[in-house]
């Protein structure tokens, strides 16, 4: 695959990274796929609100310079490949970029074309903001308080698609693997069973866990909790856990605190006088029921976290610190439903991230307004995109939400920086959906709502955008 840079035109600059942070001139080129299906009617209404709302927040002073690359459906009619090496090569050059959604390929080769770029530009984080808007048609009782970034690993776990298919001779090779050299009893119907392989890596977690503090920290988040099966999947999701919670301490000690050092703390303040015994039955109910080694061990923890913190940390420091907590995954989907106040900045594991994600956004209205981004935080790639599919039974009817792809076009902006045009979108898009001007997904379950197409929906933002409106 090459990835010699494509020619600059004279109108238009290449972002950079130097030292971490992005270098973005006035005009940047910025690569998009139109996206299949409904992708054409989406991108078509987004790109008019992207370009007028440059041009409100900036005066005619930056301009985006756009260059359609090709995937999905209209690349294999055109070139005959799903996903051309040049896509590949321009997203890489140009570092940031955005697309509509894309059909999968059936039958065998790429599984997803979404997954492929993910994993070819390693764009780690899947980052999905859910928040939402008021208007919103929502089918639970307190939508508001539904606030939260996930912060989903996006190279490992089961979607490293490392699986084989039952009754193929690699199957039978590693199931005999298993079976013979490594002693494994626990595959129930081992002739019949297709098999798949769940890596996850120290160096993943740390970079996901990482990126999320630092989101936390810059956006004056008050927590990130690190959301895992590890009580059943020990050496995967809870070495997740366990290297989060080491990556904070190591790398973020004065800027964080664990769930469980809060409790120490707070102890500690509640009762100077608490014995080290007391403020360890505090934190551990089971306490007198444990061996003694394991009482050792959480007397340590407390006698560790009281020397090491409370002259930082103690006396109410730790409240204004960032609390680094865990949530078990099934309890968490049950949680955001019935304690959504409660999460802010989730770090997860792949599969964790794509369900949670998705039934968030059923929260805020549904995941036609579900935003996302893919994010390499060290080299500054990122690809912005739907996160919804391509519905071909509305494409070319100009009737579907834009609101996806539109505010995967508001995380863009706060990616470069330009605030003022994020911003801008953010409040003009609410206020059409206050006003009830919507798209049909939302006018079926408003009372009083104007029905919009996808075009006039992109005319109601922008119309917004007036600065008398602002």
């Amino acid at each position: 695959m090459t990835t010699e840079p494509h020619p600059t035109p004279p109108e238009g600059g290449r972002i950079s990274i130097q030292n971490g942070l992005l270098q973005v001139p006035d005009h940047p080129i910025i690569p998009f796929i139109e996206g299949d299906g409904t992708g054409r009617d989406i991108w078509r209404a987004s790109v008019r609100v992207f370009d007028a709302a440059v041009e409100v927040a900036y005066g005619g002073a930056r301009r985006i310079e756009w260059r359609e690359v090709l995937a999905g459906e209209k690349a294999f009619n055109e070139t005959g490949d799903w996903l051309p090496e040049a896509t590949v090569a321009t997203f890489r050059d140009y570092l940031v970029g955005i697309k509509g959604p894309l059909t999968t390929p059936v039958g065998g080769g790429i599984r997803s074309l979404n997954v492929a770029l993910r994993q070819l530009l390693d764009l780690y984080v899947c980052l999905r903001p859910v928040k939402w808007y008021q208007g919103v048609p929502s089918p639970v009782y307190r939508p508001d308080q539904v606030d939260m970034v996930i912060f989903r690993e996006n190279s490992e776990d089961i979607y490293a698609g490392v699986e084989y298919r039952e009754g193929t001779p690699e199957v039978k090779k590693l199931v005999a693997f298993l079976r013979d050299e490594m002693g494994v009893k626990k595959i129930r119907f081992p002739d019949s069973s297709g098999i798949g392989i769940k890596p996850v890596s120290r160096e993943g977690t740390e970079r996901l866990v990482r990126a999320a503090i630092r989101y936390a920290l810059a956006q004056g988040r008050r927590s990130v909790t690190l959301v895992h099966k590890g009580n059943i999947m020990k050496f995967t999701e809870g070495a997740f856990r366990d290297w989060g919670y080491a990556l904070a301490a190591r790398e973020f000690r004065a800027e964080t605190v664990s769930e469980r050092e809060s409790w120490i703390l707070s102890n500690r303040e509640s009762g100077s006088g608490i014995s080290t015994v007391d403020n360890a039955r505090a934190i551990e109910p089971g306490y007198d029921l444990m061996v003694e080694e394991r009482r050792a061990e959480v007397r340590d923890e407390v006698e560790g976290c009281l020397s090491e913190l409370w002259d930082s940390h103690g006396n109410g420091q730790w409240k204004n610190r960032v609390l680094v907590r865990d949530a078990i995954a099934d309890i968490t989907l049950q949680q955001v439903l019935t304690r959504a106040s409660s999460f802010d900045v989730i770090a997860t594991m792949n599969l964790n991230g794509d369900y949670l994600s998705d039934a968030l956004a059923a929260q805020i209205g549904g995941i036609g307004i579900a935003p996302g981004g893919n994010i390499n935080y060290d080299t500054g790639h990122a690809i912005f995109e739907a996160t919804h599919g391509t519905a071909p039974k509305y494409a070319d009817q100009d009737k579907v939400n834009p609101g996806s792809v539109i505010l995967s076009g508001v995380m863009m902006f706060r990616h470069l920086n330009w605030e003022e045009a994020a911003d801008l979108i953010e409040r003009s898009l609410e206020a059409a959906i206050a006003q009830k001007r919507v798209t049909y997904d939302f006018h079926r379950l408003m009372d009083g709502a104007t029905k919009l197409k996808t075009s006039e929906f992109a005319d109601a933002i922008i119309e917004n955008m007036a600065p008398n409106r602002a």
